[in-house]
């Protein structure tokens, strides 16, 4: 973020810009044919475990910025980009599988241990969930943001319909100025949102575009949606964190899940939070995810 951007908002708090101007090293591994990119942070020595967070749909790593320097004196974080998001490539075709390879790919040329706890928000969790599955000796724990599975007589909501061709913008501040979370939601945090704003847009023949695959959805395969057996499967410890008041994640989603899920899990409800959790209430976010992580 620019300095000036700095010195004209004082409301935005300080340990704001501390964390986003962290030197993060950024690598890029090749898993399927595809460069997928992921970003690691400077750790404390006494980091003993390391955490990968991975984003929502149309999301990226970035979204994580404000969040990991929080963490860095006991876990070696990274974040990675899934294909057809952020700075990592585009694929033809998407599905949960080859989700799942990018995820245990990054860990592995990350030199993460096979004791890394994840923490993924939504769509994230959702192929966290697959990947888990598919390789329960290469996790040691899976903490959801907001990502479950909706009970079957819950209608999705309309806000949730989302797809449609991207559109390109004739300069990048027009670009920035029309980022918009998904689902639609007001975020109290508004230096938070037009951060992310920032790091979402990329350039592109005729203009400035969003960082995402405007086929993603069209392209990917049906098994991207979120099944019982895959929650019935999950033989590692798991938590979930949820805002109190989202529109994708209830009570209700949460008593489904513990239906399913074969051993007692922990879950915090963040108070005045949606479901984009860790931009409407971050430090708290940050502490119930340090308190949650050392159970496990």
């Amino acid at each position: 973020m620019a300095r000036w951007d700095k010195d004209s908002e004082p409301t935005i708090p300080g340990w704001f810009f501390e964390a986003v101007e962290t030197e993060v090293a950024e690598n890029t591994v090749e898993i399927e044919e595809c460069d997928v990119v992921y970003r690691t942070w400077p750790h404390d020595a006494s980091a003993a475990r390391d955490m990968l967070l991975i984003h929502g749909m149309y999301a990226h790593s970035h979204w994580w910025d404000f969040i990991a320097p929080g963490l860095t004196d006991k876990y070696r974080v990274t974040a990675m980009d899934l294909t057809g998001m952020g700075d990592s490539d585009y694929r033809y075709e998407y599905d949960s599988i080859t989700f799942a390879h990018e995820i245990v790919g990054v860990c592995d040329a990350a030199g993460l241990a096979d004791d890394v706890i994840i923490v993924a928000h939504s769509f994230g969790g959702a192929m966290a969930v697959k990947a888990v599955n598919l390789y329960p000796d290469r996790f040691g724990a899976l903490i959801l943001v907001d990502s479950g599975i909706r009970h079957p007589d819950d209608p999705l909501p309309e806000t949730l319909r989302m797809g449609g061709r991207a559109k390109a913008y004739p300069d990048k501040r027009t670009a920035e100025l029309r980022f918009r979370l998904q689902p639609p939601q007001p975020c109290e945090n508004q230096y938070i949102v037009e951060y992310i704003g920032r790091n979402s847009v990329m350039a592109v023949d005729g203009g400035w575009a969003w960082k995402f695959d405007e086929d993603l959805v069209t392209t990917g395969n049906r098994d991207l949606e979120r099944q019982p057996e895959d929650f019935t499967g999950l033989m590692i410890p798991i938590g979930e964190i949820y805002g109190a008041d989202s529109e994708l994640f209830s009570r209700r989603t949460l008593e489904y899940m513990r239906e399913l899920v074969p051993r007692v899990f922990p879950a915090v409800e963040v108070e005045n939070a949606q479901h984009h959790v860790f931009l409407d209430q971050p430090l708290a976010f940050i502490d119930v995810l340090r308190e949650m992580a050392e159970q496990f």
